[in-house]
């Protein structure tokens, strides 16, 4: 295993467990706990965690920026995260396949697809998304399985993107933890989160991000796509013109 693919790793544990161990994680890795020091020394230096003694516990300043976990973010800029799916079911047409992948404004783009009474296939590996359609009796939904993650409620990994494999999207909304327009980099936390995006990317006509204004101004650790790949953003309002600007150059859409 590369430095790079474990210290990937190690981010995900942290974020899904709060903390890690040195000694936990040199038997997980087989590697001396020196190895591991170093791993975590590096990772502190580019702000990801902070060390504490025998291990290393989630950065905080981070966590205020964008907490990880979907129980924490299901009620937050909730006014924002519905303008958003508001704008965004409106891009949807009957027959359409589309996905929703593990995002809070996701969950609001379920309920006013039902609401709507459009006649689609819907597909995603999110169990919050899952639930809203399984109240539905006309709805036609697919739930991915695969290796649970806790922190996003829902199924990511190898399995997941197998099941994923054979279907072909019309159109897929995804939700992104940050968007630098200078880098030209669209991010999240969890690797395997952005394996799933970017196999989605990969099987769909049509790529729409959900993002409010706040996150064109932070970006996580792991980088799954830039605008050159996006059809087009979906925000509660204008972004700035600065921003405005570099997605026009890019041919992305504001709506």
């Amino acid at each position: 295993m590369f430095v790079e693919e474990r210290q990937e790793k190690i981010l995900q544990l942290l974020h899904e467990n709060g903390k890690v161990k040195v000694k936990e994680l040199s038997k997980l890795f087989q590697v001396t706990e020196d190895c591991i020091r170093k791993d975590l020394a590096s990772m502190e230096s580019r702000d990801l965690l902070k060390r504490t003694y025998g291990g290393a516990v989630e950065n905080n300043s981070l966590r205020l920026k964008h907490p990880n976990r979907i129980s924490a973010r299901r009620e937050m800029n909730l006014k924002e995260k519905k303008i958003i799916a508001k704008k965004a079911v409106q891009l949807i047409k009957d027959g359409d396949v589309i996905f929703l992948d593990t995002s809070t404004a996701n969950i609001e783009l379920a309920r006013e697809i039902i609401h709507a009474g459009l006649r689609v296939k819907v597909v995603s590996c999110m169990l919050d998304i899952a639930n809203v359609f399984a109240a539905y009796e006309n709805a036609d939904f697919v739930l991915l399985g695969g290796e649970f993650y806790q922190s996003q409620n829902g199924f990511l990994g190898s399995m997941t993107l197998q099941m994923m494999d054979a279907f072909r999207f019309n159109k897929s909304f995804i939700g992104i933890v940050g968007a630098d327009v200078e880098e030209n980099v669209v991010t999240t936390y969890i690797p395997e989160d952005g394996a799933m995006k970017k196999a989605v990317i990969e099987r769909s006509r049509q790529i729409y991000l959900m993002i409010e204004n706040r996150k064109f101004e932070y970006h996580a650790n792991y980088a799954f796509a830039d605008f050159g790949q996006i059809d087009g953003v979906i925000c509660e309002a204008m972004p700035s013109e600065k921003v405005q600007k570099v997605l026009k150059d890019n041919g992305v859409d504001i709506i």
